[in-house]
């Protein structure tokens, strides 16, 4: 390719029609996320989040085409994998996947900036850990070893993209790092979605760098909006599949006329990205804040327990305890006898079977007791969080993510 790192647009143009509309879904992304965060304390935010990061991990390898159940995932972060060594290679990459974001939520990367080193650490983080059989890509016949973190010495195509010749990359790195380092806080947002399309375009890795994009916008949400461990993109991102594809490949258009930007690529394009990326991240936080309201989340926790108590493995009071420890964030221990109404004796014989399924946490002997969710329980208490396509569709999705062709009836969120 001829274009040089300078010719590369890293923002939306401020005077540019839409751009107004963008300012408004940053604002409202920034302070709807805040509002979730602000929902719950920090011992339930901390289990929801661990949640989220499953979640994130199941769609953003989705997207990729490669499908990790939630009932496996929940077995890999217990490192339980399967004999069949295909799952157990799914399991693998989705705990890689998931110990990368956990770093990202702790905040173990937060010296890095948000520049290359960042994104180099991501994906060299991500790619120590995953499977033997997924760390070489074939190209032309030939299979080529994916080293963590550095950058490729391969052109490569990527769909109809023939991404930046493989000399140009640590150019246009460098040009997307000081770029975005002088932007403001008050458009940080909008710049963590042109970002996202700036990164998968320049495709500085062999392989992994739509999850690298992925985890790094992750880090941007993170940095700059509160409540970002609530939410996931990447659902959304999965669930508009073909408008996800659709929009990176109008971003990656040439300008189209004289009006259209005077860099490598169309400024309308990038707009048009920015915007489907914010109005999904927004539908995202709002989907979650129903999803966790205590006035929706507690009646289906308690048809969850009635259903356990049914079946003979939960006792029907346990929902007292799980009632009080999302809404207060803890239970003290000696207080569970009380707050039943029972001897000692019989509040363990209910508060087992909760540990045991992992609804009841507690770091020690005398820390009090914490709300967990359970990968194997989502789908009863958290309804469509890991919810697949019709049959059908889902077919057609998969076969839109391993031809790069684009799905334009995915159910929506």
């Amino acid at each position: 390719m001829r274009e040089f790192p300078g010719s590369l647009t890293l923002m939306p143009e401020e005077g540019r029609a839409g751009y107004g509309h963008l300012l408004d879904l940053s604002f409202s992304l920034a302070a709807e996320s805040a509002e979730l965060g602000g929902m719950m304390r920090a011992p339930t935010r901390r289990a929801i989040a661990r949640l989220v990061r499953a979640m994130d991990c199941y769609y953003s390898n989705l997207i990729e085409g490669r499908e990790a159940r939630p009932k496996d995932i929940q077995r890999a972060l217990s490192e339980n994998y399967s004999s069949d060594p295909a799952v157990r290679d799914k399991q693998v990459e989705a705990r890689a996947h998931i110990k990368v974001q956990e770093r990202i939520d702790d905040g173990a990367y937060d010296r890095l900036g948000l520049g290359t080193e960042l994104i180099r650490s991501i994906h060299k983080d991500f790619y120590l850990h995953m499977p033997e059989s997924f760390r070489s890509v074939e190209l032309n016949g030939v299979r080529h070893r994916v080293v963590p973190g550095e950058f490729r010495n391969l052109y490569v195509v990527v769909g109809r993209h023939e991404a930046v010749a493989p000399e140009m990359v640590p150019g246009f790195m460098a040009h997307f790092e000081a770029g975005y380092r002088g932007v403001g806080p008050a458009f940080s947002l909008i710049a963590a979605a042109a970002s996202h399309h700036r990164l998968a375009w320049i495709h500085p890795f062999l392989d992994g760098n739509g999850r690298t994009a992925r985890l790094y916008t992750h880090a941007w949400f993170r940095r700059f909006t509160k409540g970002a461990d609530l939410w996931s993109v990447s659902r959304g991102l999965a669930r508009t599949l073909g408008d996800y594809r659709s929009k990176l490949a109008r971003a990656d258009y040439p300008p189209q006329g004289g009006t259209d930007g005077r860099g490598t690529l169309s400024a309308s394009g990038l707009a048009e990205f920015c915007a489907y990326f914010l109005e999904t991240a927004l539908d995202q936080v709002r989907f979650m804040r129903d999803m966790l309201a205590p006035d929706t989340l507690l009646p289906r926790l308690r048809l969850f327990v009635q259903h356990e108590a049914e079946a003979g493995r939960l006792d029907p009071r346990a929902f007292a305890i799980l009632e009080l420890a999302y809404l207060r964030g803890h239970v003290p221990k000696g207080e569970v006898e009380t707050l039943l109404g029972v001897s000692e004796r019989h509040a363990r014989r209910i508060v087992t079977p909760l540990v045991e399924q992992g609804l009841l946490e507690s770091e020690g002997r005398s820390a009090p007791f914490t709300i967990g969710f359970p990968l194997e329980e989502a789908d009863l208490v958290f309804p469509r969080l890991f919810q697949m396509p019709a049959a059908a569709t889902q077919a057609k999705f998969l076969d839109a993510v391993r031809s790069d062709d684009a799905v334009d009836d995915m159910p929506a969120p």
